[in-house]
């Protein structure tokens, strides 16, 4: 959508167009409904319709506010729609306004530094998130659909694919350590194997190997720290955004985690009442909608410290262990101990990830003992490789 010019006519242009835009939506979701047999799926249409229409008519007050009149109804628009629906298959127009919302979420997106004003940017925001929702409401809505046509697949993977995707990290400070002496062992015996090779085993590994061990644990500490800091930011900026809208507008907040539980399979008289009640409650709101559709639960919060501490110490574990051989030993007995030594290690990180997944263990322990011999063994004979050629 474009919005350049000046001023209030840049303004007026942009609105009138998210009015046009919400209008749309709103007759669409309404001739969906009219056509959909199962009530369940009706009710949520109907629903995200007066939601719509919400939107439009808060569009129109800003108008109103600027001085300018609300835009004419498109004339036959109801017509237009009820027709383009009438001739395609309801998945089809579902799925599409499914990417239709996606696009809208976008656009207000960028709109909020086009329009360049806190006032319009705060309700872009707000309903940029509605379309978000709307989106995934319709996706749910879509996976019970039949998929059978390739075009469908396509069109279905292209949205997914072109989709925002927030990705929050789970777990506990087991995970980190577990990461952290993975990611010091398998890094500083490459580092020992090569060097070992090049020097044929002398004290120059134990220089590298100290190097090489701080400098991954240092780097290792700093990244889960702030990894995990920018994280919690982003949650609090969430959580925050949501209770403002809790705030201001509660009815549609309602409506939404209404919605939300009605494709859990809830009735639409069962959701209403769950949402209502825990409405009731601010705090309990908030942490009910910053779980159901935001996916932030207290459970996920990690500490920054704590990941960092974690991180950085089982780093420097798994770093020392194969440089420890070269303190006692010379030659090639130090090579072949340490290499010994690295790979029990590597079996036994290895193993210690069953207890953060569901693989087998001793699958798991071989798996990475197989990988760090193979890691080992091509450093080790490139520093051979290169020794030979000085």
């Amino acid at each position: 959508m474009a919005t350049t010019g000046t001023g209030k006519e840049r303004i007026q242009k942009a609105i009138t167009e998210n009015v046009r835009r919400e209008i749309e939506a709103a007759l669409t979701y309404r001739a969906l409904a009219d056509g959909e047999k199962d009530a369940r799926k009706r009710g949520i249409l109907a629903k995200m319709a007066d939601m719509e229409d919400a939107h439009a008519r808060r569009w129109v007050e800003e108008l109103q506010r600027l001085g300018a009149d609300a835009p004419p109804e498109e004339a036959n628009v109801r017509e237009r729609i009820q027709r383009e629906i009438k001739g395609q298959r309801a998945e089809d127009v579902v799925r599409r306004m499914e990417a239709a919302e996606e696009a809208h979420a976008e656009e207000y997106r960028q709109q909020v530094e086009a329009l360049g004003a806190e006032r319009y940017g705060k309700i872009l925001e707000e309903i940029s998130k509605d379309e978000k929702g709307h989106a995934k409401t319709l996706a749910d809505i879509a996976s019970d659909f039949p998929i059978s046509p390739v075009s469908a697949i396509q069109e279905r993977l292209d949205q997914m694919r072109n989709r925002e995707k927030w990705h929050v990290s789970t777990g506990s400070w087991l995970g980190d350590a577990i990461y952290g002496v993975n990611d010091g062992l398998g890094a500083i015996f490459g580092i020992v194997s090569g060097v070992a090779g090049y020097t044929g085993g002398s004290h120059f590994v134990v220089i590298a190997g100290l190097a090489g061990m701080l400098a991954s644990t240092l780097s290792m500490a700093s990244g889960a720290y702030l990894s995990v800091k920018s994280e919690a930011e982003i949650r609090e900026a969430e959580i925050h955004r949501e209770g403002l809208e809790i705030a201001e507008s509660p009815e549609e907040e309602r409506a939404e985690l209404s919605l939300l539980y009605q494709l859990k399979g809830l009735s639409e008289e069962e959701a209403d009442a769950i949402a209502s009640r825990l409405s009731e409650n601010e705090s309990t709101f908030l942490k009910t909608m910053a779980q159901e559709e935001l996916g932030i639960s207290e459970d996920t919060v990690k500490n920054p410290v704590t990941s960092a501490v974690s991180g950085g110490i089982s780093t420097a574990v798994g770093a020392m262990i194969p440089v420890v051989p070269f303190f006692f030993l010379t030659g090639l007995p130090a090579v072949i101990v340490a290499a010994g030594v690295s790979l029990a290690a590597h079996f036994g990180v290895g193993a210690a990830k069953s207890l953060v997944t569901v693989r087998s263990w001793w699958k798991s322990g071989f798996e990475m003992m197989i990988v760090g011999a193979i890691e080992g063994g091509i450093t080790y004979f490139i520093g051979v490789a290169l020794s030979a050629h000085p």
